[in-house]
Order: structure tokens, then sequence, then C-alpha cells
């Protein structure tokens, strides 16, 4: 594929490989152009004529620390979408009365750039993301848009500022394609103007030290999410409304909230992270469960690749079921919980250690032997992520 693109009133040409494009899953919609969308080959590069001073490596916090250039693109309704633009990194005007600041229509992504083996940028699983953006834009009354063209967007824009992507095994660049509603009117209406951009970020660990256990809040009195809402779509109001909770967990000296749901207490999200557990079910079988995308749980990338990932091992059962805190505070009295862990594109994996739930302090196995499916899926996964182990899940920048 050949992408033209535009630096002042030069024209550059930029041949993509067809292995690059074989790297997509096959089930990705390729160049749907019943979609009204703008086009990569309409790409306007304005570069940056001053290039900030990178960071030393573990001198910022995640997400704080910005590359040189952006992606913009705008649309309405009268006119469609404009031509893709990069241009330095900046500030946004917005009109006060921008629908997205007042009622929330908006949505985004992350994933992430890695530089692995061959000194080679590698995205992970990159249309699963662009199809989820593309669901939530749906629901959100926000413009349809051609994933594949959006993805050679952001490929291009992590080709301009690749040397932000650092060369290591801990540390990536985070990416966050964005899509709000621009329209200037405080009537609730569907929008008929918008923006998508992406910005990038230099990131290291999620947590402060992601080698350690982390600690659960469990009260089911704050619901993230509920049946026929959007807890399946990553929009701001899912993460807003969680910071109440999430400060009341830290005064009970937890560091994230176990979102409980339902009178059963149903187990459903561990802060911004799917959850896994890894026990004796109660037919005696050794099993990792997660909780079903019933339009509670969001659709997480690292989710959807752990199942597939132990599935295909075929040593386990693996599932997608309900749990309730009931059935987890049983199994931990009878000594057939294995491990628990969370799951996300932020973290990848991040082990549980304990949960606070109606007074009692659960202690979590996550040590030792017991470690071992945690570790071995974490490792499978950034190997793939950084190159070390080839697989059509990664997409070569």
């Amino acid at each position: 594929m050949t992408v033209h693109s535009s630096v002042g009133a030069i024209t550059q040409v930029v041949l993509l490989s067809d292995a690059q494009w074989e790297n997509l899953p096959s089930t990705t919609p390729m160049a749907n152009h019943r979609i009204p969308s703008f086009m990569a080959a309409d790409l306007v590069i304005q570069l940056s004529c001053t290039l900030k001073t990178k960071p030393d490596r573990g001198s910022f916090g995640f997400g704080t620390v910005f590359t040189d250039h952006m992606l913009t693109i705008e649309w309405s309704e009268t006119e469609g979408w404009q031509a893709p633009l990069i241009k330095p990194f900046g500030d946004l005007s917005l009109h006060p009365a921008c629908s997205s600041l007042h009622y929330g229509i908006q949505l985004f992504e992350g994933l992430k750039a890695y530089r692995g083996d061959g000194d080679r940028l590698r995205l992970f699983r990159p249309m699963l993301n662009m199809n989820r953006m593309a669901a939530a834009a749906k629901r959100a009354c926000l413009p349809a848009f051609d994933q594949s063209e959006l993805l050679e967007c952001i490929r291009r824009l992590i080709e301009i500022d690749q040397d932000w992507v650092p060369r290591s095994d801990s540390a990536s660049v985070y990416i966050r394609p964005t899509l709000i509603s621009t329209e200037p009117t405080l009537g609730v209406k569907k929008p008929s103007r918008a923006l998508l951009y992406v910005i990038l970020s230099q990131v290291g660990s999620y947590f402060d030290n992601e080698a350690e256990a982390i600690s659960l809040w469990a009260d089911p009195k704050y619901t993230r999410a509920w049946k026929g809402g959007t807890g399946d779509c990553k929009m701001g109001g899912n993460y807003g409304s969680a910071l109440f909770a999430q400060y009341e967990a830290v005064g009970y000296g937890c560091q994230q909230v176990l979102w409980l749901y339902g009178e059963d207490h149903q187990i459903t999200e561990a802060g911004t992270m799917n959850i896994f557990l890894h026990w004796i079910n109660e037919d005696g079988e050794e099993e990792l469960a997660t909780p079903p995308l019933d339009g509670l749980i969001l659709p997480g990338i690292t989710r959807q690749s752990i199942l597939e990932l132990t599935r295909k091992w075929d040593e386990i059962k693996v599932t997608e079921r309900f749990l309730t805190m009931g059935q987890l505070c049983s199994a931990l009295k009878q000594q057939q919980v294995k491990e628990m862990f969370g799951s996300g594109t932020a973290c990848v994996i991040c082990p549980i250690g304990h949960i606070t739930y109606q007074g009692k302090s659960l202690k979590i196995p996550c040590q030792g032997e017991n470690s071992t499916l945690t570790s071995r899926i974490a490792k499978e996964l950034t190997d793939i992520q950084y190159g070390r182990t080839v697989s059509d899940w990664t997409f070569l920048v």
C-alpha cells in the first residue's frame, strides 16, 4: 500500500510492505469505502521545528510525558471527515459549551508501541483496539470511521516520533486515540461536530512496583457499571465516576477497588483491569475463570489474549463465567484458590495479594509455586509484544 503525505510543499511517499498488512488478523475490515471516512492517503504532516528533550527513564509518572507530535482529524455533519493532520503536540481549542465537556460525549482507546528484537517497533493486536473504538463511537452517537485507515495514520505518527520508544523491555510508548464531541451547544443532542485525535506518551510501569501483589477493597455500595449501561465501552465517565470509591479504598489501606455487582456480589473488574481467578472449582477441576462479557465488562485486548493463549495450551479448564464473593470466600476457606490477577494494556498482568471485604482481610495466594501460571502468561505475552516470539498478533511499524 502507498501512502502520500505532505510536508509543506514536499510530497512524501511511504510504502507499506505486504507483510505489514498481512500481520493484521484475518477478520480485519480493510478499507470499507461504504463508511464515509478520512483516508490515510490524504495525511498532511507538519513537523515540529523544536524537539523536546527526552527525560531519563524512571523520572516520570505514567502518562505525564508526551512526544513531539499528535494526530488530529476533524469531522462535521455537513462536510464529513477532513484530511488527517500530524502536527506539533499542543493544546486543543474548544468552545466553552462543547458537549463533550458538559455531557461526557467522548471515548478513548489505549495501546502501546514496543521496541523489541532487531530494534523494530511493534504494536500488539491494534485492530482489536480500532474495532473496540468504532463500537464505542456508535454507542456514543459519534461518527463512524474506517478502522484500518486510522491504524495507518497512527502508524505514521509513531514512525515520526519513533525515537521516543524506549530501548527497554520495561518501558514503551502509550498510544491514546480519543474521539470527542465538539458540538458548541448546551442542548443534549447527537453531535454535528467531532474531533478525533491521537497523542503518545512515554511510559514505564503503571504501578510503583508491579512485581508486588496489589490489594483490593470490595464493597457493593459502589457500582462501576450496570446492565444496559456503557461498562463495555472505554468512555471517560466510567473512570471519573470511579475516583471517589478509589480514594475510599485507599482509606482502607487498599490500592484499588474490586467492583461488585448485584445482590450476590458478582466480581466484575479490579480497578481499571479485567480480573482472573485460578482455582480448583466446585467440581474439583483446575480452572482459569474470568467474568463474561455481559455488558458490564470491558472487552480487554489483554483479557482476550489470555483466554486464547491458555485455551491453546489445553492444560486446564478456561472459562468465562460469573464469579461471586461467596464462591471466592468458600474457595479460600477450602484452600482451593491458587491465585488471582488483573490484566490490562497498562499493567499487562498484575497479581492480587489480598482483598478487604465485609470487614475481613482475605489473603490471596500469589507467591511461590502457585504463581507459575501468572508468570508464564506474562512471559508469553511480553515475549510476543517485544518480538522475542514471532506472532501474527504483532503489527510492525
